[in-house]
């Protein structure tokens, strides 16, 4: 019998590089995270922007020997790195699906089913037009063209739930009827946005065929109905004993074996891990019970540093660069465009549909346009799946960060003319005691840098 090779320790080198790139981007990001929320911006501003000044942007044509040391070109140092971001990223999205609160979507029923249904169907047809209408340059494969054009109209229609309940956090306005009506809409969109990645990645990997697509659907729904039978058991089974232990270890231990085994299974079948981390997240809250209260030291962790190094390391792949090209730059106006009108014309619809007035309308469709660290997340994807070249992915993320700097204002100018009902009014006082007045701030300061 043979014997087995050992495999060789991670190089001295390796991993005194990774490190090193962990320690920077970690400590810039929460440098300029801060600065940015000193500034009144999302905190995924400044994060993102550490890894632009550490890119090809900023860094490498300034101080190219020390760019190349520290992000060398090889690609087992970049999977390193990758790695890192990959695990920070599925606790990130399973901690935003912890977020998404069923009862409040069952309590807005239609109202914010209709304007989740504009502000998607919009936005997603206007960028699948762009996307066919591009020049092929662009693309990053010839005959990818529909793949590259679906995947830009779901970047268009995304939302980012963090943001938009940090920003109404911030504003005092978590206790108006738009302020709750935003935020229900937003969590449809989150878990349809989420669906909708999933098609992506199977288009991207499989092709586009009668046969694939049924499997995708299928493997889709049977997904589902999983996560719908094991938020009802054995997850609440499993936190209610781990609720039992003495500290918060078991529970946050559960929940990262949860997230990354959902992750693995719905990569297994084709889809994006993402979806997976995501439902696993919904689960474990519709499951309740004391698992969910124990989580947070697991969301300190995740938000304070493994997702500033994520996004750090998404800022590293933009190059400003490349939109110096004509062609770049005509994109990146475009897709600003036609995400923000795009969202704004599907909240406007859907809230006059449902007897909103255009003030209201327009405070939605504010809060709704901020894309946040969902956007990165998805541009990501479409990097890593060879959809997105390093010029579409940057034009992608500017389009998140953009959006997210612009909702506040315009929601503080929508709703200075939106009168307060007295039963909003009781709402904010309520909001003021004890148990109400902890939910939210536990639902949006947890969300503070995305």
């Amino acid at each position: 019998m043979a014997a087995v090779t050992p495999v060789p320790p991670l190089d001295h080198t390796a991993l005194l590089v990774l490190l090193v790139q962990l320690g920077v981007l970690l400590a810039l990001a929460l440098l300029l995270g801060r600065l940015a929320t000193r500034l009144g911006w999302p905190a995924v501003v400044g994060e993102l922007c550490a890894g632009l000044l550490l890119g090809p942007s900023v860094l490498t044509p300034l101080a190219p020997s020390l760019a190349d040391w520290l992000f060398p070109h090889q690609a087992e140092q970049t999977h390193l790195l990758d790695a890192v971001g990959q695990f920070g990223v599925l606790l990130l999205v399973g901690i935003s699906g912890l977020h998404l609160d069923l009862r409040m979507i069952r309590r807005q029923g239609a109202a914010a089913a209709r304007i989740s249904l504009f502000g998607l169907v919009v936005p997603l047809g206007l960028g699948l037009a762009l996307g066919l209408v591009l020049p092929g340059s662009l693309l990053a494969r010839s005959g990818d063209r529909m793949d590259f054009a679906f995947f830009l109209g779901v970047a268009m229609c995304v939302s980012a739930i963090p943001v938009i309940a940090k920003t109404l956090m911030d504003m005092n306005l978590l206790h108006r009827n738009i302020g709750q009506l935003t935020l229900a809409a937003g969590m449809i969109d989150d878990a349809v946005g989420w669906l909708l990645v999933s098609v992506v990645t199977a288009m991207a990997t499989t092709g586009v065929t009668a046969g694939t697509v049924l499997m995708s659907v299928a493997a889709l729904v049977g997904v589902l109905l999983l996560a719908a039978l094991f938020a009802r058991w054995p997850v609440p089974a499993l936190y209610r004993r781990v609720g039992e232990a003495d500290g918060a270890g078991p529970a946050i231990t559960l929940t990262v074996v949860l997230v990354l085994l959902s992750a693995a299974g719905t990569l297994a079948l084709g889809l994006e891990p993402l979806f997976g981390a995501f439902l696993c997240g919904v689960a474990i809250s519709a499951a309740g019970g004391t698992g969910v209260v124990l989580l947070a030291p697991l969301r300190a962790v995740v938000l304070g540093v493994l997702a500033p190094i994520f996004l750090a390391s998404a800022g590293l792949r933009m190059d400003l660069t490349t939109l110096v090209r004509p062609e770049v730059a005509a994109l990146g106006a475009s897709a600003l465009a036609v995400a923000i009108l795009g969202k704004f014309a599907g909240a406007y619809l859907g809230a006059r549909t449902s007897r909103l007035g255009g003030w209201e309308a327009l405070a939605l469709g504010a809060g709704m346009n901020a894309r946040g660290v969902i956007e990165v997340v998805l541009a990501m994807v479409g990097l890593r799946l060879g959809v997105l070249t390093t010029a579409t992915y940057t034009v992608v993320v500017l389009v998140a960060v953009v959006t997210s700097v612009m909702a506040p204002p315009v929601i503080k100018f929508a709703m200075s003319r939106i009168e307060q009902t007295p039963e909003e009014e009781h709402r904010r006082r309520s909001h003021l005691g004890d148990g109400p007045r902890r939910d939210a701030v536990d639902l949006t300061s947890e969300g503070r840098i995305q």
